[in-house]
């Protein structure tokens, strides 16, 4: 790859989200060398290099993993490794099926957009919460009435954070998708209509400052509108750290985040790769989904290695179901002796 960390840095600036595969070890013979590298994106698509046919597949995949959990792994693809080979979520093993007798090790790093933290409200709780999220790398988004603004912008905009008027919450909380948090601390100016905006979002965790019996008094009147998901509030929001202060209270409710949504949590994926999961598990056996859609992948019979149909080049039709394959070797493995391969997916 040609200026990979220039690649690299403006991928960040851009907010996308990203998975870096290196390759880290290598036995001959194998294709791939010593720092080879690929950039794979949340959508799939892959730029670099990092071995050929046996190996592409298993890095796309492992690295859309990695996105998803947010954690850096190791992935070992070597033909001495069962197909039950001991993993863990640090060190994936993956037999290497194709007929070359090498091995590689490549180290998979996931570059994710950080957590938003969508905080309303200009009380102290706030502020300390907002600060403290800061120090943890999430995007904090502060939410105010317009007249607010002035009081907290100014320190808000020097600790990185953006300041919105409530009137443009409903704005960020489509935006932030639902990898994002939300906390109500307005001490009661607007907690209604701060929850009703996010009650209507898919926000991972919805908290509200308020004592037990104004935040019966909010659920109820939210209950009553009709408004869904007023169970999942969080009142009072935090862990029973028996805080007192500002900055204990904002550490208690932090603390129940990162309970609730720790950095090995999956994060949101684009809907046409979750649907290009969910088609991939319906077409293991090469067969369209019950559904009657096309698959966009298929699992190798051979060597079950995950195959892109619209791509694949090695195909074969038995009993009028269309197989495909990652190499012509599989594919003529198959072809002499298609029953032992069938009975697993039959």
């Amino acid at each position: 790859m040609i200026d990979v960390f220039e690649r690299i840095a403006a991928l960040r600036r851009d907010g996308q989200s990203f998975a870096l595969a290196t390759v880290v070890g290598r036995r001959a013979p194998v294709s791939a060398h010593l720092g080879d590298r690929a950039i794979v994106f949340a959508d799939g698509r892959m730029e670099g290099f990092v071995g050929g046919a046996c190996s592409h597949e298993i890095i796309r995949r492992q690295a859309l993993e990695a996105i998803q959990t947010r954690l850096s792994r190791l992935v070992s693809i070597r033909p001495d490794a069962s197909a039950s080979a001991e993993s863990s979520a640090e060190h994936v093993v993956v037999p290497m099926t194709c007929v070359s007798e090498g091995a590689v090790d490549v180290y998979v790093e996931p570059f994710v957009q950080a957590r938003r933290l969508v905080v309303v409200g200009a009380t102290p709780v706030a502020a300390a919460l907002a600060r403290l999220a800061r120090t943890m790398e999430y995007d904090v988004v502060r939410v105010v009435e317009a007249h607010e603004r002035r009081d907290i912008e100014q320190e808000a905009v020097a600790h990185g954070m953006t300041v919105v008027d409530l009137d443009a919450l409903e704005t960020v909380l489509r935006e932030g998708g639902s990898n994002h948090a939300t906390v109500v601390a307005s001490q009661g100016h607007y907690d209604e209509p701060a929850l009703t905006a996010i009650l209507k979002s898919d926000a991972g965790y919805v908290g509200l400052v308020a004592s037990r019996t104004r935040g019966d008094t909010v659920r109820a009147g939210l209950e009553e509108s009709g408004l869904p998901g007023v169970a999942t509030i969080r009142n009072p929001a935090g862990l029973n750290l028996g805080a007192r202060t500002a900055p204990e209270v904002a550490l208690s409710i932090l603390a129940e985040i990162v309970q609730l949504q720790p950095s090995g949590s999956r994060v949101e994926v684009p809907a046409r790769v979750a649907a290009a999961n969910s088609v991939t598990e319906a077409a293991r056996s090469s067969r369209a989904p019950a559904d009657g859609a096309s698959p966009t992948h298929a699992v190798d019979p051979v060597c079950h290695m995950e195959v892109d149909v619209t791509n694949a080049k090695h195909t074969a039709d038995v009993d009028g179901v269309t197989y495909y394959f990652c190499c012509p070797n599989c594919r003529s493995r198959f072809v002499k002796q298609p029953q032992d391969y069938l009975g697993a997916h039959q």
